[in-house]
């Protein structure tokens, strides 16, 4: 029996996929409010392994509110310009002096975030098309002792706060999730018309899913009216072809429903985002940490981008109860739903959760007492782990949105 508070009850509703109704987004790593949690990750992940090179530990920090203004763009058919730069401003706190060394926060920040937007949206010129400015106040300078060479230390909460895990990902989720992945994966190296940001809502109604989407195209790339129509059917068929391999429901696809080729409004763009043109964003106001945004499931409102991974609960406790359901749902037989919510309390050891609280739907015949015990052990093992989420974050082996 474990010493930790875990419970294990039945859920208070239907598993989602036997829901009539069901809702789910994802905004693609080109919309402003990606641009911003993927920035804050970066500068994040930056600033903990200079940390951990120059003093051995990774000391206190936190970008996460990083927020963008958008610019204004000129698009036109075989290419235009950015009249007014996107502006993008990193804040947060981060240590800057400790035991005698200068570290150079700021500039380790702007030079992740210069990085990471050359690979993620190419059309983007730094310093011309968007403007990356950093103001980090200075840190506590409290070392956090996470990777000492003998013993890892479990570090205490610094939060009285809560994360919140779903698995297994419904047929929807899955097709909004990897049809995004897939679009600005395979499809744009082949496609360079598609911009980054494409932003996916899918609804099912019964067994019939509708999915709709948002597709920026780079004007760079389309050379007549006649061809953005060819690519926006393009992008509506692979997303379809997606679908088919997570579902047998009916399924069809919308692709920049706002257009009006008649009036000649059409989703085009210079530089591959939404941002060029009045659309602002900001850290935390998107995708959770799962990479979806689910009103059918229980979510926490906590920004994961950003945040440190040392001790910051709205960053570990996200991604653990994530973990936690996706290794309950792929070891115990049986489950049909599962939700994980991990609480803290500020000052407790972050492996002691004020409650670990596991809400399960079972197949029918599935008894909750045949599978609660297995259950508790996958909680505890986990939970018993939580720094090895630290390291994960850093080495960029975990996505935050």
């Amino acid at each position: 029996m474990s010493e930790r508070n875990i419970r294990v009850e039945p859920i208070d509703r239907q598993a989602v996929e036997d829901q009539e109704v069901e809702i789910v987004e994802r905004k693609g790593i080109g919309h402003p409010d990606s641009i911003c949690d993927g920035v804050a990750e970066s500068v994040a992940r930056a600033l903990a392994s200079e940390y951990l090179d120059r003093v051995g530990e990774v000391l206190h920090f936190n970008t996460d509110e990083t927020q963008l203004v958008a610019g204004e763009a000129a698009p036109a058919f075989g290419g235009g310009e950015v009249v007014d730069p996107i502006y993008l401003l990193i804040v947060g706190r981060a240590t800057k002096h400790y035991e005698g060394q200068t570290i150079p926060t700021e500039t380790i920040a702007l030079r992740a975030a210069r990085q990471y937007l050359e690979e993620t949206i190419p059309q983007l010129e730094v310093g011309e098309d968007i403007v990356v400015d950093v103001k980090l106040g200075e840190g506590s300078g409290d070392l956090q002792e996470v990777f000492g060479e003998d013993e890892v230390s479990v570090p205490m909460a610094n939060d009285t706060s809560f994360g919140v895990g779903h698995a297994p990902l419904t047929e929807t989720e899955r097709i909004v999730l990897e049809a995004e992945r897939r679009l600005n994966g395979e499809f744009a190296e082949e496609n360079p018309y598609l911009g980054p940001d494409v932003k996916l809502m899918g609804k099912r109604e019964g067994d019939r899913i509708d999915v709709t989407v948002a597709a920026a195209m780079v004007d760079e790339y389309v050379a007549d009216l006649d061809a953005y129509v060819d690519a926006v059917e393009s992008v509506r068929e692979f997303v379809a072809d997606v679908a088919t391999e997570h579902t047998d429901r009916e399924v069809e696809v919308h692709v920049n429903t706002a257009d009006d080729y008649e009036e000649g409004s059409i989703y085009l763009t210079v530089t591959g985002t939404s941002a060029e043109q009045g659309d602002d964003g900001s850290v935390g106001r998107g995708n959770r940490a799962n990479g979806l945004i689910t009103p059918n499931r229980s979510m926490s409102m906590e920004a994961t981008s950003g945040k440190n991974p040392v001790n910051h609960i709205g960053k570990i406790y996200n991604l653990l109860s994530t973990q936690i359901a996706e290794e309950v749902v792929a070891e115990v037989d049986g489950i049909r739903d599962l939700r994980v919510r991990l609480l803290s309390q500020i000052g407790r050891p972050i492996d002691q959760p004020h409650v670990a609280d596991v809400h399960v739907v079972t197949d029918d015949g599935v008894a909750l007492s045949d599978v609660e015990s297995e259950i508790e052990a996958i909680v505890d093992r986990e939970l018993a782990d939580v720094t090895g989420i630290t390291r994960r974050v850093i080495d960029g082996e975990l996505t935050t949105f």
